[in-house]
């Protein structure tokens, strides 16, 4: 079909027609067909209400003031009942969705959704209602499995995150605010994306509206395919504003295998403290590009110890799969069955070794000790760095971090100092310089270092602060 588009030009009292011919097909080959998977995969998308008798106040958002920033982050999307106060309350009622997963009743949902639940209520579009009971959940996740009594039930089809590209289209269907199988659209925004505490999950990010109820919903590509399980939201407000995340399909069918055979999910651990390889550490420890993970410090008798990482350490790869980010590092441990023996690439004083570690198996959570900021010392003089530093104090030394030395920083006198992640009160252990470690055992002996350094060169100090030993890279004067 050709349409013809006329366009009127005048000039000099002469009135010219135009005739543009459009083709139809083309303008609009590319909209994609959102009724027609609605029909076809609304059926196996479910709607989630639970029942707790008497809600606890959760632990982590709840017990937060209102006007702290990590209140209104990564909000989850069981809204609270209407009116309630923020401790018990009973009889309280919360939606969520999910879908079918195997035509004998196995649905996927977050394990936010059914947190507490006394009961739950699995409902279809044919409008039956099921009692579920949970087969097994994972927090470091945030999926649950549920269980209902049917058999013959319409179930999806899984799709290939991977094939994801930045741009295409998606689809989510849920219940948003308990409006049953509504269905929005949007695009993929990012992939791969880390989340504060959320270690073990490469989200997919999306423009696709999320609000309150959504929770536990799949998101669909364009061939109906699921491709993830919406999660999370960002927002001030608790509702929509335009920034979503959702767990890759792979990740969460991974979880749900173990669940439904064990009813837990196992994960790998090799006992190391790492963070990301800035462009300034990179050039520290004379690594090409900013890549990998930076090995911070490793644990006493871990299996990295065992394996013969060391602190300084940038891991390249892991059982053969490259470490771009420090982000994948976690993700690729934690995948790994408990007991398997795996080779390790490290950037270690310039060049690559490989190491092998027995992975052990990761334990439940426990509560994060609160690092305590070191006492503040004595005044002293500031080096070519722009810091002041000086011996650490008797109680200092009494606690165990400067067994073997350090200097404590008393204050930031330059830009660059007060740019980077160093704190008054922190201990410098070490510092690295085009490739060199050097121990910094006195003040001395760390001012004589630093008056070495060209201005401008970008180095590396090893800080500890209350348990915790990080690197921060920053760079000297420029004069």
């Amino acid at each position: 079909m050709i349409a013809s588009l006329f366009v009127r030009v005048a000039s000099r009292g002469l009135t010219v027609l135009f005739c543009v011919a459009l083709s139809a097909p083309v303008a609009a080959r590319d909209l994609p067909d959102f009724a027609g998977l609605a029909e076809r995969q609304g059926a196996a998308v479910v709607n989630i209400s639970t029942t707790q008798a008497m809600r606890q106040a959760r632990p982590g958002i709840p017990s937060l003031e209102e006007d702290d920033p990590m209140f209104d982050f990564f909000r989850r999307f069981v809204p609270r009942h209407p009116g309630a106060p923020r401790g018990s309350e009973p009889d309280n009622r919360s939606l969520g969705s999910g879908f079918i997963v195997s035509a004998d009743g196995h649905i996927l949902t977050n394990a936010h959704v059914v947190d507490g639940a006394d009961e739950i209520i699995v409902k279809l579009t044919d409008k039956r209602e099921f009692r579920a009971r949970v087969m097994g959940t994972d927090a470091r996740t945030d999926l649950a499995l549920l269980k209902i009594e049917a058999t013959g039930l319409p179930r999806v089809s899984l799709g290939d995150p991977s094939k994801l590209r930045v741009g295409d289209w998606v689809v989510a269907i849920g219940s948003p605010f308990g409006f049953e199988n509504s269905v929005t659209a949007g695009i993929v925004s990012a992939k791969g994306r880390s989340l504060p505490q959320e270690n073990f999950v490469p989200f997919i990010q999306t423009d696709v509206a999320i609000n309150p109820g959504n929770s536990g919903g799949p998101l669909f590509n364009m061939k109906g395919e699921v491709v993830g399980i919406n999660s999370q939201i960002y927002s001030r407000t608790g509702g929509f504003m335009g920034l979503s995340f959702a767990i890759p399909i792979d990740v969460a069918m991974n979880v749900q295998e173990q669940l439904r055979v064990a009813g837990r999910v196992q994960r790998g651990r090799v006992g190391v403290v790492i963070q990301e390889v800035s462009r300034d550490l990179a050039d520290s420890f004379r690594l090409g590009k900013p890549a990998g993970a930076l090995v911070s410090s490793v644990e006493k008798g871990s299996p990295a110890d065992k394996a013969g990482f060391e602190q300084g350490d940038i891991v390249l790869s892991f059982d053969g799969r490259a470490v771009d980010v420090s982000a994948d590092l976690p993700r690729l441990v934690g995948g790994t069955r408990p007991g398997s023996k795996v080779p390790v690439q490290v950037w270690r004083k310039g060049g690559v070794k490989t190491l092998t570690v027995l992975v052990a198996e990761l334990p439940e959570e426990k509560p994060r000790k609160v690092a305590a900021r070191l006492p503040k010392p004595e005044p002293a003089s500031p080096n070519k760095l722009g810091i002041t530093v000086v011996e650490p104090n008797a109680e200092q030394r009494r606690d165990g971090r400067f067994a073997a030395g350090g200097v404590v920083v008393e204050a930031l006198r330059s830009a660059s100092a007060r740019a980077s992640e160093i704190q008054t009160g922190d201990g410098i252990l070490a510092l690295v310089s085009k490739g060199v470690r050097i121990e910094t055992r006195s003040v001395e002996q760390f001012n004589r270092a630093v008056a070495g350094l060209d201005a401008g060169q970008a180095v590396t100090l090893l800080v500890v602060r209350g348990d915790v030993q990080t690197f921060v890279p920053v760079r000297s004067l420029e004069r």
